[in-house]
C-alpha cells in the first residue's frame, strides 16, 4: 500500500470517527442510553478500509442475551474485528484510558478499565461487569490476560469470571448466566496461510514498538480474521469459575485446532460465513465487513 493509499485511508477513518464520534457521546454523556451501532460502524470502516476480512462460524448469543464473552487474544486487531460484529464493550487494563486516540475510541465502547496495581480492582470490576451482563450486555474479557503470538493459547484466568455471580445478584430473578467461549485466529494474508514470519505483522505481544508493527500491517496486504463462537457455558448460582473457566479455555483451544486442522490454516466449520450486511443486527449473522 503506497503512502498516498494509507494517507486517504486514514483521512476517510478520521471523518467516520468526526461523523460518528459526538452524536454516540452526546447519547452516552446526556442522554444516559446505551448508544452502541456507532462503534460497530467505526470498527466495520476500518476493515474495510484497510482489507481485513471477518469470517465467523458457531452459534453467538441472540440479539439482546446477556453474556461474558471469554476470548483468545493476539492482536489490537482483535478489537476491531470482535466489535464489528455487534454491539459490546470490553475489558481493559486501566492504562488504555490515557493512549492517544486508542484511549478515546475505547472510552466510546464503554470499555471497563481494570487497575491491575490497585487491591480490590478484580472485586470492583466484576461488579461492574456484572451490572452490565444484568441489563442484557456483552462483555468481552480477554482471558489470557495479555496478548500472544497466535501459536499457542495461554491459560485463562478465573478472577474475573466471577462477574458472572455478580449479575446473578445484580438480578434476583436471573437463574443462570451464559458464558461464551470465542475463539479469534488469523489464517489467512493476500490469500495465502500466514507464515510464522508473517504473525509479526498481525500480532502485537511482548516488548514490540507499535509504530513499526502498524507500517508492516498496513503494508502487508488484505488479511482473513476467524471468529468461533463455542459452545455456550451455563454458570448459575452454584457453578464453580474455575471449573467454568476451564472449560472455556478448553472449548477456544478445540476451536484453534478445528481452524488449523486442514494444514493450510483454515478448515472452516460447515456453517462459516462472511459477516452479513445487515445493520439491524438480528438473527445470527450479524456482521458487515
Amino acid at each position: 500500500m503506497s503512502r498516498l493509499g494509507i494517507a486517504w485511508r486514514v483521512a476517510a477513518l478520521g471523518l467516520a470517527f468526526a461523523v460518528l464520534g459526538p452524536p454516540h457521546w452526546i447519547a452516552l454523556r446526556l442522554l444516559r442510553r446505551r448508544a452502541a451501532l456507532a462503534p460497530v460502524l467505526f470498527h466495520r470502516a476500518f476493515l474495510r478500509l484497510f482489507g481485513v476480512r471477518v469470517m465467523q462460524s458457531g452459534t453467538p448469543p441472540a440479539p439482546g442475551e446477556a453474556a461474558l464473552v471469554l476470548a483468545n487474544h493476539v492482536s489490537w486487531l482483535d478489537i476491531i474485528a470482535v466489535g464489528s460484529l455487534r454491539p459490546l464493550s470490553f475489558v481493559a487494563k486501566s492504562e488504555i484510558a490515557g493512549w492517544p486516540l486508542i484511549g478515546a475510541l475505547a472510552g466510546l465502547q464503554r470499555t471497563i478499565y481494570i487497575d491491575r496495581q490497585r487491591r480490590g480492582a478484580t472485586a470492583t470490576v466484576s461488579t461492574a461487569m456484572g451490572h452490565r451482563l444484568a441489563e442484557g450486555e456483552l462483555v468481552v474479557l480477554f482471558a489470557e490476560g495479555t496478548t500472544g503470538d497466535g501459536t499457542r493459547l495461554l491459560p485463562f484466568r478465573s478472577s474475573l469470571v466471577g462477574a458472572a455471580r455478580a449479575a446473578l445478584q445484580a438480578e434476583a430473578g436471573r437463574g443462570r448466566v451464559r458464558l461464551q467461549p470465542l475463539a479469534i485466529t488469523y489464517p489467512r494474508r493476500n490469500g495465502l496461510p500466514v507464515t510464522r514470519a508473517e504473525r509479526a505483522e498481525i500480532a502485537w505481544y511482548g516488548d514490540m514498538e507499535l509504530a513499526p508493527h502498524l507500517a508492516a500491517f498496513v503494508q502487508g496486504g488484505p488479511i482473513d480474521v476467524h471468529v468461533v463462537w463455542g459452545a455456550p457455558i451455563v454458570f448459575e448460582a452454584t457453578t464453580d469459575r474455575k471449573a467454568a473457566t476451564v472449560a472455556a479455555e478448553a472449548e477456544v483451544r478445540a476451536a484453534l485446532r478445528g481452524i488449523g486442522a486442514g494444514g493450510d490454516g483454515v478448515a472452516p466449520a460447515p456453517n462459516v460465513r462472511p459477516a452479513a450486511s445487515d445493520l439491524g443486527l438480528q438473527g445470527q449473522e450479524i456482521a458487515t465487513v
